[in-house]
């Protein structure tokens, strides 16, 4: 018998459950501290930010995703007690998917998801689908907050850098979320972004879809985050960032281009600005030694196509026998400009945990 993980954190410990097409999504967040100001509208915001149908490049799945808190909240503050936040599937249709039944779709988690569980959703996708992820940005918001009682400076920025062979021209230094909400892919440099659009219009067209890559900015993190060994905080960044669907790669700071420079090239100098260390350059993107160092965080990470496409591919079926599969379902053609608030949500709860494990284990004087 094969059990589920579905938890995340140390501290600040997020469980996501539900499946895309059954009665709902949702998270029971654990370890909030209490008496957190927080309200069903606060988390609705970034909801609306994932949600599908919110423009013409996206799947058009109408689905609302109004949230509810149903427990750990009281007269807007939080308890401390577990909190649960709640979201109905209104526009679920199976019947699209009768197909997957008896059919492996080509790159999709059907077939590990079969050959582990022995049994497995295939309505929408089950736990595999990216409505999963509803839960993330719905935790996400609550740990924001804490961070910014805390750290009133913090802010994450992610944004669409390139979709399929378009590339973007964005400063991470600069750049704002109004800036990256402007367009509906979510790329604040105007002129990419209209190619990038087009793009996924005309791939969809085609019954087909394609990738690209995200990246983040993270503002305001204070020094000392992060664990020296296991737990380093960019280690918990790319398992954070490789757990949402479709990921296939994670880089922070110079990343791989990083590979190619010498140590001389490469090393942050430091310095003292205003009475206190920074460094004259940011290449390690804010974390040295698996720690936060007060500088921008920043990193990538890389999207694949969306499996699920309406164009005809080879499979087999449950029972081996050769098939060809033509999804028939409503799918994003590309995947990004709706995981801008995904990433952004893993971002809050890494930085989130490490925050209040930083708080409990530096206690004395």
């Amino acid at each position: 018998m094969a059990l589920m993980a579905s938890i995340f954190g140390t501290l600040f410990r997020v469980s996501t459950w539900g499946e895309s097409h059954g009665g709902g999504v949702g998270c029971v967040i654990d370890g909030c501290p209490s008496r957190l100001p927080i309200t069903a509208e606060e988390i609705q915001v970034e909801l609306d930010r994932r949600r599908p149908g919110q423009s013409d490049i996206v799947t058009p799945r109408q689905e609302e995703d109004t949230c509810r808190i149903l427990s750990g909240v009281f007269q807007g503050q939080t308890l401390g007690t577990p909190i649960l936040v709640a979201v109905d599937n209104k526009d679920a249709r199976p019947s699209a998917y009768t197909e997957m039944e008896t059919m492996f779709r080509p790159s999709h988690a059907d077939f590990t998801y079969q050959t582990k569980y022995g049994i497995r959703n295939w309505e929408g996708g089950g736990r595999s689908s990216a409505r999963e992820t509803i839960g993330r940005v719905a935790a996400g918001v609550v740990a924001r907050k804490v961070i910014r009682t805390l750290h009133p400076s913090y802010e994450v920025v992610a944004y669409v850098r390139s979709i399929h062979d378009l590339e973007s021209d964005v400063d991470p230094a600069t750049v704002t979320t109004t800036e990256v909400d402007a367009t509906p892919v979510r790329c604040p440099d105007p002129k990419a972004a209209e190619a990038m659009i087009a793009r996924i219009k005309e791939v969809r067209s085609r019954g087909d879809s394609i990738g690209g890559i995200i990246e983040c900015v993270v503002r305001g993190v204070p020094p000392s985050l992060g664990e020296p060994v296991f737990d380093k905080l960019e280690a918990d960044l790319a398992k954070a960032m490789m757990s949402l669907p479709a990921t296939k790669g994670f880089e922070i700071g110079s990343g791989f281009a990083g590979s190619r420079l010498t140590g001389s090239e490469h090393n942050d100098a430091f310095v003292i600005e205003a009475g206190k260390v920074t460094t004259a350059t940011n290449r390690s993107g804010g974390i040295q030694g698996g720690i936060s160092n007060g500088e921008h965080i920043f990193f990538r990470v890389a999207f694949k196509p969306t499996a699920t496409i309406a164009k005809s591919q080879q499979t087999v079926t449950v029972e081996g026998e050769p098939a060809e599969l033509a999804a028939r379902g409503r799918h994003d053609a590309c995947v990004l400009p709706r995981a801008v608030p995904m990433v952004e949500a893993m971002v809050n709860l890494v930085i989130c945990d490490h925050l209040l494990r930083q708080h409990g284990q530096n206690v004395l004087p």
